[in-house]
């Protein structure tokens, strides 16, 4: 087995930040729909102090149930209890599996955003199994524990723990062992770049590849788009901190400690990753880190299609799903994951 090195940089002397630019110009069909977010957001909308009131229900948004889960029955919808990590509680995985499936199918092993302090399994599920349903893949959506009450490593070890057992009873689930991609947005993106990473290091499970939306992945918190988009859209640099500071403890984040299994652009090593798949906006926070994760990946010979949507903010495509754009990255993406799968979407489908 070969063995990478996940050793992080050294940090040197903190220079001044420079000035921050204007921000790019949103989309014309969705700046209005920014002016809107952002008059309802208060500049700091996640506080440390009001990290539980964020988790209440939104009103007017409902939790997906399972009879939307099931697209009309064309998937079945179940609710597991797994084995967590070593000396760790067990973990709820909802598995969506394909009714009709005849021979093992391919899997999306989702995790959910939420800044890795709120959200469960059943957050960005929806978009997941629209992006599945086409091509008679499988998703199962694990539910890891939330800082600041788990910090890390808990929620990246459960993600993993959870792709674990997936990979060892993919067989009794009808499920490809060797057709499983992780993927999340946001923080769960970060989390799916986490593990990935630890399955490379730790010589599995097999990872098809990765699909890495708008991913959280650096602490630091001081490229030149976080300071662009303080303010605006739906998660800015200060919720950022708020974000990162819940899962590695205020005084961690940003110094030379930090696990690249928690920030992924921490990685020295990013050589040897399976085909990734990265989008973000031009217009938010991430862009600047999730390109130079995509650059990084492509310096040490990986194979990745990186996709930056002009004037998108963060979440634009769920936000507004009928906007063109939205529409654009939704049907880039399935591209990809269709090329991925070898151009055998529906061989197992009746």
């Amino acid at each position: 087995m070969t063995t990478h090195i996940t050793d992080r940089p050294s940090a040197g002397p903190v220079e001044p930040s420079p000035p921050s630019p204007p921000p790019p110009p949103f989309d014309p069909e969705l700046a209005p729909v920014v002016e809107i977010l952002t008059d309802l957001r208060s500049p700091d909308a996640y506080r440390p102090d009001n990290i539980v009131e964020m988790r209440r229900p939104v009103p007017g948004v409902e939790t997906p149930g399972d009879e939307v889960l099931s697209r009309g029955g064309a998937y079945s919808v179940e609710e597991r209890t797994v084995p967590g990590p070593d000396g760790e509680p067990d973990i709820a995985l909802l598995i969506c599996l394909p009714k009709h499936a005849t021979t093992p199918v391919p899997a999306i092993y989702h995790i959910h955003g939420g800044g890795m302090i709120v959200g469960d399994n059943r957050f960005g599920l929806v978009e997941m199994v629209n992006l599945a349903e086409p091509m008679g893949m499988a998703v199962v959506s694990v539910e890891y524990r939330l800082a600041p009450e788990t910090p890390h490593p808990g929620p990246v070890e459960d993600c993993y723990a959870g792709l674990v057992w997936v990979s060892d009873h993919a067989h009794e689930l009808g499920i490809d062992p060797e057709r499983i991609v992780v993927g999340g947005a946001s923080a769960g993106g970060g989390l799916a770049a986490g593990v990935t990473l630890m399955a490379r290091d730790r010589g599995g499970p097999a990872v098809l590849a990765q699909l890495l939306l708008s991913p959280m992945l650096d602490d630091r918190n001081d490229s030149p788009s976080a300071r662009q988009m303080r303010g605006l859209g739906i998660w800015d640099s200060s919720s950022n901190e708020t974000g990162w500071n819940a899962l590695l403890g205020d005084g961690v984040r940003g110094g030379p400690d930090v696990s690249p299994y928690a920030a992924p652009s921490r990685a020295a090593d990013l050589s040897g990753l399976p085909p990734t798949f990265v989008d973000v906006g031009s217009a938010e926070t991430f862009r600047d880190e999730d390109v130079a994760y995509a650059s990084r990946i492509w310096q040490a010979g990986g194979r990745l299609e990186l996709h930056v949507w002009p004037g998108g903010f963060h979440g634009f495509d769920v936000v507004a799903p009928h906007a063109a754009m939205s529409q654009d990255a939704v049907t880039a993406r399935a591209a990809w994951l269709r090329r991925q799968l070898l151009v055998r979407p529906t061989a197992s489908i009746e």
